[in-house]
């Protein structure tokens, strides 16, 4: 049975966000993930981990400005320094709350730049991320993402994030494989979980349509989560999932299909 990590940006979310800590560890999750933790001081957020007893697996590196609908600067070549600048300050926010991996978001491709100055900038961030984060012992994620949720999002194929991560030839830089929006974009799911477990550092959740919780919709998360255990994930799924209801009401799914 896969290790279950609620997502807290999209869970318990009708509470404020240091108090979906507490909730999550009443759920009976053992480890959480989010997006972002910048808004809070460190010692904030590790004191509500202690507190349940539960590990942090992940969160993202800075990626602009959110509430303005950005979605990652790792590919604009306008703002290599405002990047780097970021990787430092989530190393900062890493060391201070165990969290052995970080997820960079790649961005929307603005218009009128050509495709080879995206890769060019893009290649050469996660060149420098994946060196700063070697240095202590951390790994890199690059996450597709699907382009109904966010057109024009640069990286959104798990064989481009392959492409890219060779060119980066970096030895600690993975690919996070979010199962809906490999779904949304390239379907696959078993075959491409199996040929490329050894470079998926993370793997996330939701289903489709409507990205609520498993069991939902489409996939059959029931043939995945045993598939997982098959070929031999040892990593934590992430919960990155609306739901349709309360969190609570709709977690009878990991009864249900993590069996």
């Amino acid at each position: 049975m896969p290790q279950f990590a609620a997502n807290l940006t999209m869970l318990f979310n009708e509470v404020p966000f240091l108090d979906r800590f507490e909730r999550a560890a009443k759920a009976g999750f053992k480890a959480v993930e989010f997006l972002f933790p910048y808004a809070y001081a460190p010692a904030e957020i590790k004191a509500r981990l202690d507190a349940h007893s539960l590990q942090l697996v992940l969160h993202n590196l800075p990626a602009g400005d959110w509430d303005a609908g950005e979605r990652g600067i790792a590919c604009l070549p306008d703002r290599v320094e405002e990047f780097r600048a970021g990787v430092a300050r989530a190393i900062d926010y890493a060391q201070a709350l165990g969290v052995p991996q970080l997820n960079c978001l790649a961005g929307k491709a603005p218009a009128g730049i050509d495709d080879a100055v995206l890769r060019r900038t893009l290649v050469a961030n996660l060149r420098h991320a994946a060196a700063e984060l070697q240095r202590v012992g951390l790994k890199l994620l690059v996450e597709p993402i699907n382009t109904f949720d966010i057109p024009g999002f640069y990286v959104n194929r798990t064989a481009q994030a392959l492409s890219i991560l060779d060119e980066v030839g970096a030895a600690n830089a993975f690919v996070q494989y979010d199962i809906y929006h490999a779904q949304r974009m390239e379907g696959e799911l078993a075959a491409t979980l199996q040929q490329q477990l050894a470079r998926i550092g993370h793997v996330q959740l939701a289903d489709n349509p409507g990205r609520h919780e498993p069991g939902s919709g489409e996939i059959n998360y029931e043939f995945l989560f045993a598939h997982l255990d098959r070929i031999g994930y040892r990593g934590w799924v992430g919960c990155e999932y609306k739901p349709a209801g309360t969190t609570e009401a709709g977690l009878g799914w990991r009864q249900r299909l993590a069996r």
